[in-house]
């Protein structure tokens, strides 16, 4: 069994689509986030530690709001994502207003992790079993990448379009994953920018990954690669689920796929607020958690 177990949660996005900060955003009825129902089943699974990949602009209401409560209960570190934050002899084009990305994200943690980590966006609720599958994949010995795979039909919007990582998986292990772009509920369909066709069974990362620190390194070399190819463009995007297809594309590493049936559920529109609300109530209902949460 390993001594420590890190959660890394990225929150540094402002979320264009949905118009604010919505890490901060209250879903539950005593003003909780999505992230401190995130922070109570990590604390039940058995992780001691997190890391929020935050903007410095808003490190005080972050704390205020969010990590203060869990002083005591995890070791809490920052990580602050900048769009300036770039390997030697490169520099940020005039005119890009964005941060590059989950894999930029990520990389940012690099000085604050020795360990396995798990990561996570900072606006999806994964449930309790979510947590519990990974953090017992690393107690247990595993020693591999991981992700935990969600249904397609079960992580969609009513509202608009979203992205996901649409997966293949061999023998419990990851083949393929591709960022599929404007996935959509259309009658019995599900519509994308890709010439495939989808049921909705399919399985998707939604950014649930298990790493060890190996992780950094890759990271590291593909972020300069990116850079060379597209580090010129305002709106490129450098995304984990790119670099770990390439990894396992090219027999560096293996993923093994781990399964929760807990619903997921998220904020990519303002217009999803009030069903996560909804969701939350039911879950309080239910007996799963306390409220207040803390």
């Amino acid at each position: 069994m390993i001594n420590h177990l890190t959660l890394l949660v990225m929150a540094a996005g402002m979320g264009s689509r949905y118009g604010g900060l919505k890490q901060l955003d209250k879903v539950g009825p005593n003003g909780e986030t999505i992230i401190d129902y995130s922070l109570h089943d990590a604390i039940k699974a058995g992780f001691t530690k997190v890391i929020f990949i935050i903007r410095r602009d808003f490190e005080d209401q972050f704390k205020l709001q969010i990590t203060n409560k869990y002083l005591g209960k995890f070791a809490v570190e920052f990580a602050f994502q900048d769009i300036d934050d770039l390997p030697n002899g490169f520099s940020c084009p005039s005119g890009r207003e964005k941060p590059w990305g989950t894999g930029q994200a990520i990389l940012s943690a690099r000085n604050l992790i020795n360990e396995p980590f798990v990561v996570i966006n900072g606006d999806d609720y994964y449930g309790q079993e979510s947590f519990k599958v990974i953090a017992d994949y690393y107690n247990n010995g595993g020693a591999q990448f991981s992700m935990v795979a969600f249904r397609l039909d079960k992580t969609l919007s009513d509202f608009g379009p979203v992205t996901r990582g649409v997966c293949n998986v061999e023998n419990d292990k990851l083949d393929t994953v591709v960022e599929t772009e404007n996935l959509e509920k259309k009658g019995n369909y599900i519509l994308t920018n890709r010439d495939i066709t989808l049921d909705g069974s399919e399985p998707v990362s939604m950014n649930m990954w298990g790493f060890t620190p190996s992780l950094f390194n890759y990271l590291h070399e593909d972020f300069v690669n990116f850079l060379n190819d597209e580090g010129g463009e305002l709106k490129s995007e450098f995304l984990i689920p790119t670099v770990i297809n390439n990894l396992v594309q090219n027999n560096q590493e293996e993923v093994y796929v781990l399964r929760s049936n807990a619903s997921w559920f998220g904020v990519t529109y303002k217009e999803d607020k009030p069903f996560v609300i909804n969701k939350i109530q039911e879950l309080i209902h239910s007996g799963i958690y306390s409220s207040p949460l803390l």
